[in-house]
Order: C-alpha cells, then structure tokens, then sequence
C-alpha cells in the first residue's frame, strides 16, 4: 500500500497509505479522482478495479473515466442535477443531452432506458398502444426513449397494424370455422409477438442493441 501510494502521488494525486489500505479492504471507496490514478498506476482499467459489470449511470461514467463536471459540461448541464440523476438513478434530459450522454458513456438508447428503470414503463405503452389508439402515446414514448416524434409515429403505427392482423387473422378462420389447430397457432404468433414487443420497437427505430462499450469490455 505504501508503494502504491507513492506512485500516486508521483502521479500528482497524493494520498495516505491507511487510505489505500482502506480502499484494499473494501471499507472506503475512491473518489473518481482516486480511482483514475489508481488504474493509472496499476496499469489497469477501472471497470477491473470496480470489480463488476458497470450497471448504472455512475458505473458506466466511472469505466470511461468521466469525472462528473467535465460529463455535465459536455451535457450543459449543471452538475448537481446530473449527480442527483446519477443519485436517483433517473434520466430526464432533452433529446440532444440524451444523444451526448449515450455517446459519452458508450451506450445505446435502448440500454440507457433499462439502466434509468423504464423498460416497464415503455412496454406499458407499447402494449396500450397496438391494441388501441397508438397516437396517443406517441409523446410518452417519446419522453421515454429521447427519439423524435415522427420516427416513434411510424413505429407505433406499424406495430398497430401488425397485431391488428393477427385479429383479423383469428376473426378469419373464426367465421370460417377453421379447425381449433389453425385458431392455436395463430394465438401462439400473438403471444409471440407480444413477448417479443420492446425487440420490435427497437428494430423499427433503428437503434441497435449492441454490448454496451467501455475500456475491458472485450475481456
């Protein structure tokens, strides 16, 4: 601990060595700053040094080194509201801050709506939506998801029309009095369809799932 701590402080970030031992022991964690020089002097990346899977806003900023003033300079944002955003683990920026923060931490829009705790709340409206009057949730979503208006339109419109053939379908073979095999079948292409919903949305959007980057993400 005593040589770690004189590397970093050659690195010009002092530090006590009970502080290491600290950090070691798992009783006090790093600040960022800490952190950054610790990676630095260790010769390795933070996610290593985190010692898990970056989860959360403040995860992901941490594997890619991101201090919280120079994110919300980049953001225009003050940093406080961006540290509660990290605090409460909740995201509410316009479009343009969310494309910079997606960016910045190395995320897809998609990941960035499961990491806040909106999945739920988006496939809500998706459900509501192809089984009823989808331009009424054209603006929710899109306060959801940070994607425009008009590409949010197309997708939920196109998704309307699609569960709607599967009504239609069933109604078909219905009044025809098709076998119960037939009528099976296509229940279970619903069902399938409906488990697959937020995939869907995400396709016609055009925002691509992707492993989430960041410095050892490959290891």
């Amino acid at each position: 601990m005593t040589q770690v701590a004189a590397s970093m402080a050659s690195c010009g970030t002092p530090v006590d060595p009970e502080l290491v031992l600290a950090w070691e022991r798992g009783s006090r964690a790093p600040s960022d700053r800490h952190l950054f020089a610790l990676a630095d002097v260790l010769w390795c990346d933070t996610v290593t040094l985190m010692g898990t899977v970056p989860e959360t806003l403040v995860e992901f900023r941490l594997a890619r080194r991101l201090g919280v003033e120079g994110l919300a300079q980049r953001l225009g944002m003050d940093p406080e509201e961006y540290r509660e955003a990290e605090s409460v683990r909740q995201w509410h920026g316009d479009a343009r801050q969310t494309r910079v923060l997606v960016e910045a931490l190395g995320l897809s829009l998609r990941r960035l709506t499961g990491i806040t705790g909106r999945d739920a709340e988006l496939e809500e409206h998706l459900r509501t939506a192809i089984d009823g009057r989808w331009k009424a949730h054209v603006d929710p979503v899109v306060e959801i998801v940070a994607v425009d208006a008009t590409s949010v339109g197309d997708a939920l419109r196109t998704m309307h029309a699609e569960f709607s053939e599967f009504s239609e379908r069933y109604m078909g073979n219905l009044v025809a009095r098709n076998d119960d095999s037939r009528l099976k079948e296509i229940a279970a292409e619903r069902a399938a369809y409906l488990r697959r919903l937020p995939d869907r949305f995400w396709e016609l959007i055009g925002e691509e799932t992707g492993s989430p980057s960041y410095p050892g993400a490959e290891g």
